[in-house]
């Protein structure tokens, strides 16, 4: 990376032309000629990179003979595109103008092709800067659930992973710099996800099918969590943060720090966070567990974690290490044992989550700049990720993933103006759980991946290709299938047989080959417009939950069985064994639609979206019950209530349909006033009819922002409907509006930006039951609290 400096823009006047050998320079201003401080000039295909001065002035030097494209980028500005013809011995004289844009653009970090929201034929969005400090909560999904087109599944405050466009689970990628967390999250939605908003730089949310960039496993989107943990640089700067909020007692503090000298990069960061159990605006039921103080019992937590990079920088380049450590014990709601009538919530008796991660990653980009290839780019990433659930001081159920993850991008020279390479990737995965309710047997999982991504503009067109084929292996040599007494409520007891009666283990080898296949094109038809078609084919192998699940799951108080197994009746008697159904790919067609206006006080983004998921592996209901294999001491489990019995849910595969629209408008008023308004909806229903459970309902909403040099504030009035499209056995969930407000005075203090804020969460105090969460009728979303804090910039 080449960063312009006071000198060396004087030595660029200093110098005659002929002296800077194949070089551009030139200047970045905005449509009134002002000039553009802090642009980035990029040269598209090569890691040549220049950011402008005060005085919009930049320098790109010991570039190669021939076409080039520069992209142009600032803070609130539409992006531009520039071709520039390279001449040896002669420095190119370009004036570069951007257009402003009201909202913000912000490019994909870990995507080997260029990605931005007003750009790219799929759809994206970036969370960073003040947007993400303002909207960070203590669980990933929540803090994305103002993003249009995602919604959390929200877990009682203590977990939660982001849904995309109705899809979640191991159908959506959550990533840290581009390679997969290696946490158990997608297994269960009470596992937390191993990663941190508060450290984090930016978060990227990639609607639709990514599995181009990301593997099988992103076939219905990807969130990558961007941080700075390997520092490219030495500039010295950092940034904390102390918080304290009503709703939970919380108490968050947080920084991170990036200095170095020479050619060495050092990066630390840090944070920890206390919560108690949070507060909710409805009475006490003798169904849920809410003590009388009107708080959901059992969803406090205390996390910790910190980071030690560095990184060796060089002319063409860099490569570094990070080794993170992140430590974290939550309640787990809807988990708690114990009590003659359910609300004897005892410490001894709760159940919680002990979670500890260690991840090493390496990250290097190098500028190779040869005859055929312009940089390498190279990802790794070791974890060792345990989570062990305690129930009344001994360890109930361990979970273990040991993950390792090997990516390597090769970028090539421009080509007949196609830009892009190849990107190989190897993960290996070990996941074991032990315990009473470990309802997936160990298992070892390989992909072996290889991927082609190449892009062209040609002339307003932008024209993105890819394909990438993979090798995914499943393996487990302890797989089980027990004895299991079943019965139906309608018709009574009936018991499974095996013979004779015995626990069956047998090994499982499965292989699959997924192939994934896209095409996309934007037109620029008219200056500050454009529309986006992406086309995309997308295979994805079934997880291991989905395939050998075979136990109690009482984080969704559920008694899952795998697609391996199948249920028959036989003369009122139920027989669990292996199926005959073939176990097939899960195969997505999925149509993007884009248009966008990118530049004046009005900007927009509408998309609309059609997914057909062959063979989508999901739970059914069997209408049988199962012992939940623990007591619950919820009385006598004959009672009616059942409450010692859990449901058993079998996973199939079918046909289903999912689609809708997103929308984002955004009305800059004045130098200081935004609004900007959201919609987005799914329907998500079985293509031979019928409706999948949990889907998001349609949602619409409102942002008012106000931005001066010393105050800021925002307000946000966002709009859930009533969700009645509901899956068999599934109930309605009543619709809810939720308002939410923020204030910020910015100040200098001792040579450091600072800002003292307050944020105000559900201000009227509504009684909010979030559709895709497993514990909506126990844990609804926390009352009106108020969170008070102090960052800094520096």
């Amino acid at each position: 990376m080449y960063q312009v400096t006071r000198i060396a823009a004087a030595l660029s006047l200093l110098f005659p032309t002929s002296v800077l050998a194949q070089s551009i320079e030139g200047v970045v201003q905005d449509s009134t000629g002002k000039p553009i401080a802090h642009a980035s000039v990029k040269v598209k295909g090569t890691g040549s990179e220049a950011v402008t001065d005060k005085d919009g002035r930049f320098v790109l030097r010991d570039l190669t003979v021939g076409e080039r494209e520069l992209h142009i980028s600032a803070t609130g500005y539409a992006h531009l595109f520039h071709d520039v013809t390279v001449v040896d011995k002669t420095a190119q004289q370009v004036t570069l103008t951007l257009s402003y844009s009201p909202i913000e653009v912000i490019d994909v970090v870990a995507s080997p092709v260029h990605m931005s929201t007003m750009e790219s034929a799929s759809p994206v969005t970036v969370l960073a800067g003040d947007t993400l400090r303002r909207q960070q909560a203590s669980t990933l999904g929540d803090t994305l659930e103002k993003v249009t087109g995602v919604h959390t599944n929200f877990h009682g405050g203590v977990a939660s992973t982001p849904i995309i466009r109705g899809l979640g689970g191991p159908r959506v990628m959550i990533a840290q710099n581009g390679l997969d967390v290696g946490d158990v999250s997608r297994v269960g939605p009470d596992h937390s996800v191993a990663t941190e908003a508060s450290t984090s730089q930016q978060i990227e949310v990639l609607r639709g099918p990514a599995t181009l960039f990301y593997g099988s496993g992103a076939i219905g989107g990807v969130v990558n969590v961007v941080d700075s943990r390997v520092p490219t640089d030495t500039v010295t700067r950092g940034e904390w943060l102390l918080e304290g909020n009503s709703a939970d007692e919380r108490k968050l503090g947080s920084f991170n720090f990036t200095t170095g000298t020479d050619n060495v990069g050092l990066y630390l960061d840090g944070y920890w966070r206390e919560t108690d159990d949070y507060e909710v605006p409805v009475a006490p039921d003798v169904h849920e567990p809410l003590s009388s103080e009107r708080t959901v019992a059992n969803t406090a937590e205390e996390s910790n974690g910190f980071t030690i990079g560095t990184s060796y920088l060089f002319d063409r380049g860099y490569v570094g290490i990070a080794v993170e450590q992140f430590n974290r014990e939550y309640g787990i709601p809807g988990h708690t044992h114990g009590g003659d009538d359910g609300h004897d919530h005892a410490e001894e008796e709760q159940v919680y989550a002990d979670l500890d991660q260690t991840r090493v990653q390496i990250l290097s980009e190098i500028n190779v700049d040869s005859q055929w290839i312009s940089t390498i780019n190279a990802r790794a990433a070791l974890t060792d990720y345990e989570h062990a659930e305690i129930e009344a001081g001994l360890v109930g159920t361990t979970f273990e993933n040991e993950t390792q993850e090997l990516r390597l991008d090769v970028m090539h020279q421009p080509f007949a103006g196609w830009s892009g390479g190849l990107s190989f990737q190897y993960k290996a995965s070990d996941v074991t759980a032990q315990g009473s309710e470990a309802f997936t047997p160990p298992s070892e999982a390989r992909t072996y991946a290889m991927a082609l991504m190449e892009e062209k503009h040609l002339g307003d067109f932008l024209v993105q290709l890819g394909g990438r084929v993979e090798r995914v292996t499943l393996d487990a040599d302890a797989v089980l299938l027990p004895p299991l007494e079943v019965h139906s409520h309608d018709a009574g007891t009936a018991h499974s047989a095996h013979g004779d009666g015995v626990i069956r283990v047998f090994d499982v080898s499965q292989e699959f080959t997924p192939v994934s296949v896209s095409a996309g094109v934007v037109w620029d038809f008219t200056p500050g417009y454009n529309i986006g078609l992406s086309l995309s084919r997308s295979e994805r192998a079934p997880s291991a939950s989905e395939l050998l699940s075979f136990g109690p799951h009482i984080g969704t108080g559920t008694y899952e069985v795998g697609a391996l197994f199948d249920v028959h009746e036989h003369d009122g008697h139920f027989d669990f064994g292996l199926t005959e159904r073939t176990i097939d790919l899960e195969t997505a067609n999925n149509i993007d639609l884009t248009f966008r206006k990118t530049q004046g006080d009005v900007g927009f983004v509408f998309n609309a979206f059609y997914n057909q998921v062959d063979n989508y592996y999901y739970q059914v209901n069997t209408g049988l019950y199962a012992e939940a294999g623990h007591d619950h001491d919820h009385g006598d489990a004959h009672d009616h209530d059942h409450a010692s019995e859990l449901p058993v849910y079998l996973f199939r595969t079918d046909d289903v349909v999912l689609h809708g629209f997103e929308a984002q408008v955004a009305w800059q008023a004045t130098r200081d006033v935004k609004a900007t308004f959201f919609s987005d909806y799914v329907r998500a229903r079985l293509q031979d009819g019928g409706d999948l459970p949990r889907t998001p309902p349609l949602r619409f909403g409102t942002q008012l922002s106000y931005e001066a040099q010393a105050i800021s504030a925002h307000l946000d009035v966002i709009r859930y409907q009533e969700q009645d499209k509901v899956a068999a056995t599934e109930t309605s969930t009543d619709g809810y509006t939720m308002v939410d407000a923020s204030v910020a005075y910015n100040f200098t203090f001792l040579d450091q930006s600072m800002a003292v804020y307050l944020k105000g969460q559900n201000l009227t105090d509504t009684e909010a039951r979030v559709h895709t969460s497993f514990l909506k009728d126990i844990a609804p979303r926390a009352g009106r609290s108020f969170a008070i804090g102090l960052r800094g910039y520096f």
